[in-house]
Order: structure tokens, then sequence, then C-alpha cells
């Protein structure tokens, strides 16, 4: 989310390039080391690579009504790309005076056949019935990933009937394109035991919910396939080995809701993993967990080693409201990263870009983090710089 997300794995897909991970901006000579977090200041970042240099997008940095972008040769140097998506283009079809200014989030950029294409969140200027959260998801095109992008449509991709976010896009090596996207927790109450203890314990009368969900989407991105395919959704039972971590913001009595959003989907071997974030994205508890499937539409099932990350504050840090990630590579392609929003005891409200190394074996993900001590450079870095 959000207020104030896919990275591909697929090298073998023809047009799309792996995004690779990026660090610290570094004056000077290339220092050897890189601390978290990174003195961007977005929300949801999203990686892509492509024709040899790295441009990271996310929620606001200093757009206006829209997107701005971030450039870098060696993963350790940042260069300000400034704005690269306007509301105002011709074919806008969203609403800068709703909620949130808008509410322009989670911008996530694929390369196709040339192209550049920003799928993003909105609030959609279409509301007769004047919903606070009548978010939407668009598709933007432009010909250079750092813009102008302009809208394929003037209107959203498609409507499900409900407000959703967080687009996130996967390119099966099959051939098909799905989208991810979460349902918002906006007039979504669920009945849970979670939902019970609250009303017992006189915290809450209801507790709402996102889900997350996946479609097919046309090979031109005009719209879907299909209907929406349930993947995740917050536990149901306070037995479910998931619900202690994912209800921590009803539990600590934060807010009246349990998300489940900014997922990003890859495959490694024959497993399909989703990655994504829970509890309020405004407080400590928000945190990334992971689901695998031997399908890109499920089931998923929920992993075991569940929260991947999460605070670090009950063990000596400054990290709180670790989430929304989206993964990439070292210029070498040898290391993996996990790039997410946090923060910090210094940067207070305001969510920074970290980076930590991340590991898939045997059906498991982990990830190193969250860290603010220096790290070794990504692999490769000191010879993509001289490149």
């Amino acid at each position: 989310m959000k207020p104030v997300l896919l990275l591909l794995l697929f090298l073998s897909t023809p047009f799309i390039r792996a995004a690779r991970a990026q660090t610290a901006p570094v004056d000077g000579p290339a220092k050897s080391t890189f601390s978290n977090p990174l003195p961007i200041q977005f929300g949801d970042p999203y990686i892509l690579y492509t024709q040899g240099t790295y441009y990271m997008y996310g929620t606001g940095g200093g757009a206006e009504k829209g997107f701005a972008a971030y450039s870098s040769k060696d993963m350790v140097s940042w260069k300000a790309e400034g704005q690269v998506y306007f509301h105002t283009n011709k074919n806008g079809w969203s609403d800068p005076k709703a909620s949130w200014g808008g509410a322009y989030w989670a911008p996530e950029v694929y390369e196709v056949k040339g192209k550049f294409y920003l799928f993003y969140s909105a609030q959609w200027k279409v509301n007769p019935t004047r919903e606070v959260e009548n978010f939407r998801i668009g598709v933007a095109v432009a010909d250079k990933p750092t813009g102008p992008f302009i809208d394929l449509a003037d209107q959203p991709i498609f409507d499900p009937g409900y407000p959703i976010i967080d687009a996130n896009v996967f390119f099966d090596p099959n051939g098909k394109v799905y989208l991810y996207y979460s349902r918002c927790c906006y007039k979504h109450p669920v009945e849970s035991e979670v939902a019970d203890l609250a009303r017992k314990k006189g915290w809450y009368e209801q507790i709402e919910e996102s889900w997350v969900y996946g479609v097919e989407l046309k090979p031109d991105f005009s719209g879907v396939i299909g209907e929406p395919v349930l993947l995740l959704r917050p536990p149901v039972s306070l037995s479910d080995k998931q619900a202690e971590w994912e209800s921590r913001s009803v539990t600590a009595r934060e807010v009246n809701r349990r998300w489940t959003e900014g997922s990003v989907t890859f495959k490694k071997d024959d497993t399909y993993y989703m990655m994504y974030s829970a509890n309020h994205f405004g407080g400590q508890f928000y945190a990334i967990g992971y689901a695998t499937s031997n399908s890109p539409l499920g089931p998923f099932k929920k992993a075991a080693n569940n929260p991947v990350l999460q605070k670090n504050t009950g063990q000596g840090g400054s990290v709180t409201g670790t989430g929304h990630n989206s993964i990439a590579y070292s210029p070498d392609g040898r290391e993996m990263f996990c790039v997410y929003h946090a923060r910090t005891a210094k940067t207070g409200g305001e969510r920074v870009v970290c980076i930590d190394r991340m590991a898939v074996k045997d059906g498991k993900i982990t990830i190193f983090g969250p860290t603010t001590t220096p790290q070794k450079r990504p692999s490769g870095a000191s010879k993509a710089l001289k490149e």
C-alpha cells in the first residue's frame, strides 16, 4: 500500500530483463560497503534493470500526483530522474482531488518488446457513490524507462466492483501473463476467531481485511481474462500458526484491519513463490511472509518460517514497518536481494528504502535482515561501475 511491486526472475523470458538490486548513493570513490536505509524516501520500492542501467520506482519520493524514478549504473550511486508519470497525461483516468491526494501508489515497470509499462494504483474519478476508497489499477506506456508514461486507456484495466491496489505482474514461461492485486479492507468486514476475540475484548466491533487475488492478463494489457481467483487472506482460526504474526496490528490495538497486500510472485525450479506483506502499513508490525504453489493461480500454502522479515527493535535494533518488497539481483547476477521500505528511529514516520540479501533454497526463503550496519556491496558492483 500506499498512503503516505513484480520483479521477474525469468531470465529465460525473451522480452523481460531481470531486475537487479541497488544500494545507497555514494559520493566520490566507490566504497566497499553500503548501509541501510538508503537516502531515498520511497514506499513500495520496485527495481527494473534495462540496457545496463537500474531504475527504481516507488510511492512518494517527491512526485506530485504521479511517480518519480531514480537510476543507477553501479547499484551504489543514484541519480534522481524526476517525475516520470503525470496524472494529467491525455488518457489520465484518476482523481487527484480524492482522498490521499489521489492515492498514486505502488508503481511497477516492466519492459516488453522495447516498450515500458507502468502498472500503478490510484483513485478512479468514476465514483457515483462517492466512495472514500475508490482505488483501481491502471497501466501506462513509454518508450523509455524515464517516461513520460501515458495511460493506455482513459480507464483502469478492469473493475472488479471493489477497491484494489498493489499491482504485480508475472510473466509465466508458458507465455501467459498474470496480474496480482490486493482487494482493500474498505467495507470488507470478515468474520473470524480474531474478529470474535476483538469484540470479546472490547477492542473493535468488526475487523476488515484485504485479500490477494490473481487473474490472467490480456497480452496487450487491455484487460483481464476470466475471473479473479482468491489466493491469500489472513487466517480465520486462532490456532492457525500464521494468525499470531498476521494479526498483530489488531491484537496491539493499532487498527481494526488485517492486511494481505504488496505481493510479488516469482518462480524457481518448479515452485511459484508469492511474497506478501501483513499488518498495518503505517505501523511497527508491518512484516513480510511468503507462500508457495505449483501453479501461478494457486492454491498457495503459507510458509512455516513466516514472517521472513520483520522489525528488529526487540533485538536492540532500530527498524520497524518492514514491508511491500520487490526482489533484485546483484550486477553479476550471483546474489539475490529483498528490496523493501521500512522506518527507523532516525527517519521516524518517513518510509525509506532498504535492501538485504536473501536466499531461496529447498523451497524456503531466507532474508538476512533488516540490517543497518555496513554490508558488503552487491557482487559485481565494481565491474559494473567501469562498464
